[in-house]
């Protein structure tokens, strides 16, 4: 065989078979090794026979070489290796000019009356260099020695002292730092609910002398500032401080000082979903030592909810976003206005809910609490245990230590003044006429999809139907499978390309009461689902206003992801607007500042019991005949309900968000017009 001029090698494999050795063109069959044997490292031996290898020796230069790189990092070795360096320089130095002094050529100094052109061009140039004036060659040659000795150093320095400062920005800019800040809020995770988050802190924090929201999050700390540079305003005094981490990590965890935090908001991110909440929550455990400290958890899943509050004893909130954007976007399809209103009671603007403890009313009904305050709007109680009772019966004793639960501007509004027995009586019931069929188009579709239906099938009279468009592109075919919602609608569903020419086909098929525009929930991202959602309004409008389509003209109700959409939205005229990560956001920030909150909104958002609605002024007063406010709260009273605002239908004419009364005075009167309503807390008519 010849021989290859290049060493090619085959390792033995240990798996029991025949292994071999191709070295230099011989091929020499090895031993089959057992499974069994240990590893051991071969070579070429004498006479074909196989031995172990020995490991190569490591030089002398290129250890030290190996120990100089590793120690270079060190600013003291540094500083040590420079400073050797320059002695031994010096001593370099001193041999060269003694070398140089020592030859009569170069010491013979040039005459200054008759220089030739090198010296003077050598005169210009070693200007340049700041050099120049030495007489002798010997003192130029050792004049510029120095200088690029020095320069050298110099540049070795500075370019070490440079990366030491560069690397400390950088490691600033990562944000790792400890935070030393207290009594400051603590955001876990990172979504696009912080920005309203924070807008909503701000507020809720103006009487605050030094407020601090701390950001702990897995983003390099200048993405979040741009982002809530770019995606904030008006935060007035707010200081935002930001720091890079992992949530989930008990050891980043301890960097945020979180047992001095006032309270803390873990978000869920959309894509990694209740599994990570679930770990940030026991890394928080772990890691706080303050047993008072609030826990606002973002969470879908209500039996996640309910197994972290009985794991953590009640202190951990859940907040299910998931669950309150569905309900008020289902119940916005039905009543006008009803997102503005809970948009108005979630922020910190105007009036808030308050919880008042009053001695006049014990003893007394719930049906007189009602009645019994000017400047506020009773929508429940909190007994003597503690137990919040939204909406009771209104025959329900108010006991000693039973505090009312009011809409007021502020606390000191929520002031007794007197039953109005003679509203009472001058109540009377309008009888609520029969619930007829609605027929509903859903244009768009995700998961969420699917829990606004199952929200409305609870309330939509039997005989209704759902019809479901959605783009093949982005939704698949089983998705819009097994949709089954009871017996009360009947739910079908087409996949379509999304043009014109599809909505016209199915907007003309019959009359819908109301068209909802979902959208595209993690089918695409965030800002180009809004972009279709938009799109599609402005042409359902299209074919609103286009004659002889057979496309009938009905309420729009379209979902927006993100709130900094909502005022382009609202130029495509739809009638009402769910504002997706805005009501999630006002919901956690009011829980993460008053946690008694909590229980009301779980009362008002879950699918049982008492709800806000808006519902037709006809069924509590006569249209066209002036009445006053208490007036009204005394018809709804009689109705069972808890009247908390006003919704004029002239003012908000093409705009929904016009229009609402919340909480006013109860001297205020009156005259209803047809589509007007009344803003009432009660159990939902089904």
């Amino acid at each position: 065989m010849a021989q290859d001029p290049l060493e090619t090698k085959i390792f033995p494999l240990r798996n029991g078979l025949d292994c071999y050795l191709l070295e230099i063109g011989s091929l020499t069959k090895l031993p089959a090794m057992s499974t069994n044997e240990p590893n051991r490292s071969y070579g070429q031996g004498a006479q074909g026979e196989i031995a172990p290898a020995t490991k190569s020796k490591i030089g002398i230069w290129a250890r030290l070489r190996y120990n100089f790189d590793n120690s270079i990092a060190k600013a003291g070795t540094f500083v040590l290796y420079v400073l050797l360096l320059m002695m031994v320089i010096a001593l370099v130095m001193v041999g060269v000019k003694s070398t140089l002094l020592a030859m009569p050529a170069l010491t013979q100094a040039a005459d200054p009356e008759n220089l030739s052109f090198f010296d003077l061009f050598w005169a210009s140039f070693t200007k340049i260099l700041s050099l120049g004036g030495e007489p002798t060659w010997a003192d130029r040659i050792i004049a510029v020695l120095y200088w690029v000795t020095t320069t050298a150093l110099t540049a070795s320095v500075i370019g070490y002292v440079v990366g030491a400062i560069q690397r400390t920005f950088a490691r600033l800019r990562k944000g790792r730092s400890p935070i030393v800040d207290a009594n400051h809020t603590l955001i876990l995770g990172w979504s696009s609910r912080i920005f309203p988050i924070l807008q909503e802190l701000a507020i809720a924090n103006e009487n605050v002398r030094k407020p601090v929201v701390v950001i702990f999050a897995p983003h390099d700390r200048e993405f979040m500032e741009d982002e809530i540079e770019s995606r904030t305003e008006n935060l007035g005094k707010l200081k935002i401080v930001t720091r890079s981490g992992e949530p989930s990590n008990p050891i980043d965890l301890k960097r945020t000082n979180i047992s001095n935090a006032k309270s803390v908001i873990i978000l869920d991110a959309d894509e990694t979903g209740d599994a990570n909440v679930v770990s940030t929550v026991l890394a928080v455990k772990a890691v706080n030592s303050n047993p008072n400290l609030r826990i606002v958890a973002e969470i879908d899943d209500r039996d996640t909810a309910e197994a972290i509050s009985v794991a953590t004893q009640g202190q951990v909130l859940s907040v299910r976003s998931h669950e309150v954007i569905a309900r008020v976007t289902a119940q916005a399809s039905r009543q006008p206005g009803l997102s503005t209103v809970i948009l108005d009671l979630l922020d910190f603007s105007g009036d808030e809910i308050y919880f008042s403890e009053i001695p006049a009313l014990e003893g007394k009904t719930y049906a007189d609490a009602l009645l019994s305050f000017n400047a506020a709007s009773v929508i429940g109680l909190v007994d003597a245990k503690g137990q919040t009772h939204l909406n009771p019966k209104h025959t329900t004793k108010i006991a000693k230590g039973s505090r009312i639960i009011a809409i007021a501007q502020d606390d000191d509004k929520v002031t007794y003044t007197g039953t109005r027995e003679e509203l009472v009586k001058k109540a009377a019931k309008i009888a609520v006429p029969t619930a007829k069929p609605e027929h509903l188009l859903v244009i768009g579709w995700s998961e969420m999809g699917r829990s606004v239906i199952n929200e409305l099938a609870a309330f939509l009279p039997k005989g209704s139907t759902v019809h479901i468009l959605a783009r093949k592109s982005l939704v698949a075919e089983d998705q819009l499978k097994s949709l089954d919602f009871g017996t009360n609608i009947k739910v079908t569903t087409a996949s379509v390309t999304g043009d014109i020419d599809d909505l016209t086909a199915a907007a003309s098929a019959r009359h819908y009461d109301e068209v909802i525009v979902l959208g595209y929930r993690n089918a695409i991202s965030e800002a180009e689902a809004d972009a279709q959602t938009m799109l599609t309004m402005l042409q359902m409008n299209r074919l609103f206003e286009a004659p002889n389509n057979g496309v009938e003209p009905t309420r729009l109700v379209a979902e927006i992801l993100d709130g900094r959409k909502a005022e382009i939205a609202r130029v495509a005229a739809v009638d009402d607007l769910v504002v997706s990560d805005n009501l999630a956001a006002l919901l956690i920030a009011q829980v993460s500042e008053n946690p008694a909150l909590a229980p009301v909104f779980e009362d008002l958002f879950d699918a049982d019991g008492a709800s806000i609605s808006v519902r037709d002024i006809a069924l509590y007063s006569p249209v066209g005949k002036e009445v006053s406010y208490a007036q009204l709260v005394a018809n709804a009273r009689a109705k069972g309900e808890s009247a908390i605002g006003f919704r004029s239908a002239v003012k908000s004419a093409g705009d929904a968000a016009a229009g609402v009364a919340l909480n006013p005075s109860k001297e205020a009167m009156f005259t209803p017009k047809k589509g007007d309503s009344l803003i009432v807390v009660a159990d939902a008519i089904r």
